[in-house]
């Protein structure tokens, strides 16, 4: 069987300089998962004695905390630092940027719109960046619910669908005086994402290899799923069911962008092995 890997998958940009920062920070913890990967969080306190802290009141002055590369909400940022606790950042800069527009633009008097997940950490962050308020929204029909003013600032979650934030986008358009809109979806989401459609518009059989929990990972199982009935979304090579492969002539591989290269070179390993 022909095995083939995306153009573009797994770590990017934020999640590998978060990992540097992590490694280079021993014995301190990170402020809720730093990453959507367990295994790799894992590692980190095995090998760097990294621990992991979802209460920010634990943390003590002097004590160590990273934040997560999805950043946190604003009011617990400053409290950690009016706290006297040694804070270091592994925010990805392409949540940052959301963040830092969110509060321009609320402060401005636009209404600021969020497309994303409201439960998922970068937004809960992003969105308390909003002096005025926010409203966070996942689709066209949500948005038709909402009463909005005449000007809207809108940025989206950095994982989610191109295609998906420019149907709300093109609905507010008509409707509103203006519409500032900011394409906060990141280049390596884009990327991974148009990889994936299309890769499994030829492919028998995908596997995407990632964080149940992760954004990003979900979005280009949805992805494959579109092109490719049978694409499964596994964690490792234990939830492998070699069954998927009976048939099958292609398949196609890729994974979220919090998936380490040891953790797909294994699933790799372990088709190839199985299906010789």
């Amino acid at each position: 069987m022909k095995i083939e890997l995306a153009e573009n998958y797994g770590f990017c940009f934020g999640v590998k300089r978060a990992i540097k920062i992590a490694e280079e920070n021993k014995n301190a913890s990170t402020y809720g998962p730093l990453i959507h990967n367990a295994k790799e969080i894992a590692r980190l306190e095995k090998d760097f004695k990294v621990g992991l802290t979802d209460d920010y009141t634990t943390f003590k002055a002097g004590d160590k905390a990273i934040v997560r590369t999805h950043g946190i909400p604003k009011l617990e940022l400053e409290a950690l630092q009016n706290n006297g606790v040694d804070v270091v950042d592994a925010t990805c800069p392409y949540v940052t940027k959301p963040q830092q527009i969110c509060q321009e633009m609320s402060e401005a008097g636009y209404e600021v719109l969020i497309f994303g997940d409201e439960e998922h950490p970068e937004i809960k962050g992003v969105k308390s960046y909003a002096t005025n308020g926010a409203k966070v929204v996942t689709s066209v029909a949500e948005v038709k619910k909402l009463k909005l003013g005449e000007r809207i600032a809108m940025v989206a979650q950095t994982t989610r669908k191109v295609d998906d934030y420019m149907a709300i986008v093109n609905y507010l358009i008509p409707r509103h005086k203006e519409v500032r809109v900011f394409n906060t979806i990141c280049n390596a989401t884009f990327e991974n994402q148009v990889a994936i459609r299309d890769l499994s518009e030829h492919a028998d059989v995908m596997i995407i290899i990632g964080g149940k929990n992760s954004s990003n990972t979900k979005q280009l199982f949805s992805i494959a799923k579109e092109q490719c009935w049978d694409s499964y979304l596994i964690e490792d090579e234990q939830e492998i069911d070699f069954a998927w492969f009976d048939n099958k002539e292609f398949c196609g591989i890729s994974a979220g962008a919090s998936t380490p290269d040891w953790i797909i070179k294994n699933v790799i390993n372990a088709i190839e092995e199985k299906t010789k």
